[in-house]
């Protein structure tokens, strides 16, 4: 099968604009759907161990369901991705007021984020013969109360490895707090397999960002050493989730391989594994931090794309990004986007099967030395002998 990628009309938002759906299609079986509301993936296909296709994010059939405001399934999220501390920041001198709309912080870009935008939609030809989506968008001068006129675009590309690209490129007229990520809804066994508790998932990370009651950035960070939150060996999801802050999840300084290693080089964020089905999830990235969020504020009232309801637990978000409250603690983490120089980051999400189940502890005796072996084999490992870190946050 060859790499394909073609549209179709969608649906009309109220105001009368058009939403397109594309589809790209890869030679190793990866299907992936979305719309340019948003820049939101509605589908995204995977092969399993045995070669059945599943849809592995949360989503809806509809574009009226997506206009209800569902918590961010699939879209770009930005301008700024996460919380800004108590809903402001200073920037050159001028305080700037954003909505408390996660009171008392302002989050993922305000009422009428990136999430919620028309992207301009282009096909373009990568690399390899591969096919590519480029989504574009002009975020204006105050728009959501941000200064300065922000230019993004943001390309999807499947490749042959089945492997989900997503490169972002942004530059702005005026300094202004930038931070953009992608915001899918995972669940390896597929999207209506209603929980992940039974997912492996690993994150290379030592440090994570303390926060308070209302998830609130502190703008330090705390070792994962001995605490619920280390991921650096792997867990099951389902023994890890209710020693976590609120069952929630953190953000995480992703581990670096040096310290002089290039910004601009991808570095090994996380990885997830679901035995039943022998999915796996490799993340790597250009981005600094990781956000953790296993789904905590679901609760059965969404109803998705095969007719089931979306509980608690139900998926989890792995989200690469930089800090959010950059422009509140830039001495610790500047996010503030300048003219003339153009913000570009790249995120991989790899998909792949590994022979893993829960009854054995794995069967990587059979592949030690190969690369699949190198790729899984913390996560494997967990299987065998899992380490539970009791303390709470």
């Amino acid at each position: 099968m060859a790499f394909s990628l073609n549209s179709r009309f969608w649906g009309q938002l109220p105001g009368g604009e058009t939403v397109e759906a594309w589809t790209l299609k890869s030679p190793g079986g990866l299907e992936l759907e979305a719309i340019t509301y948003g820049g939101i993936v509605t589908r995204l296909l995977v092969p399993d161990r045995e070669g059945r296709l599943a849809d592995v994010v949360l989503g809806f059939n509809d574009l009226r369901s997506y206009l209800a405001g569902p918590p961010y399934f699939g879209a770009i999220t930005g301008r700024v991705a996460g919380r800004i501390t108590g809903a402001q920041f200073d920037l050159e001198g001028k305080t700037y007021q954003l909505v408390r709309n996660d009171p008392p912080n302002h989050l993922h870009g305000g009422l009428s984020g990136f999430d919620k935008k028309i992207w301009t939609a282009t096909p373009m030809a990568a690399r390899g013969g591969e096919c590519s989506l480029r989504l574009d968008y002009r975020s204006l001068d105050g728009e959501e109360g941000y200064p300065g006129t922000v230019d993004v675009s943001v390309t999807y590309t499947l490749t042959s490895d089945n492997t989900f690209v997503i490169e972002t490129e942004a530059v702005t007229d005026t300094p202004t707090p930038f931070n953009l990520t992608h915001h899918s809804y995972f669940n390896l066994a597929g999207e209506a397999s209603a929980s992940i508790t039974g997912h492996e998932l690993q994150i290379d990370s030592d440090q994570y960002v303390v926060t308070d009651e209302h998830m609130t950035l502190l703008g330090r960070y705390a070792s994962v050493v001995g605490q619920s939150n280390d991921f650096r060996k792997g867990q099951r999801l389902g023994a890890a989730i209710p020693q976590l802050f609120r069952n929630h999840g953190d953000l995480y300084r992703i581990r670096k391989p040096s310290a002089d290693h290039p910004s601009h080089e991808l570095v090994s964020a996380a990885r997830l594994v679901d035995p039943d089905t022998g999915r796996a999830l490799n993340i790597s990235t250009t981005e600094s931090h990781l956000q953790l969020y296993i789904s905590a504020a679901l609760d059965g009232s969404l109803v998705g794309k095969s007719g089931v309801p979306y509980v608690k637990h139900a998926a989890v978000c792995l989200e690469c990004h930089g800090y959010p409250d950059g422009a509140n603690a830039t001495s610790f983490c500047d996010n503030i986007l300048r003219p003339g120089l153009p913000r570009r980051h790249i995120t991989k999400y790899a998909f792949s099967t590994v022979d893993i189940d829960r009854t054995s502890t794995t069967r990587l005796e059979n592949l030690h030395g190969t690369e699949e072996y190198s790729r899984v084999n913390a996560v494997a490992n967990f299987a065998s002998s899992r380490t539970h870190f009791g303390s709470q946050l």
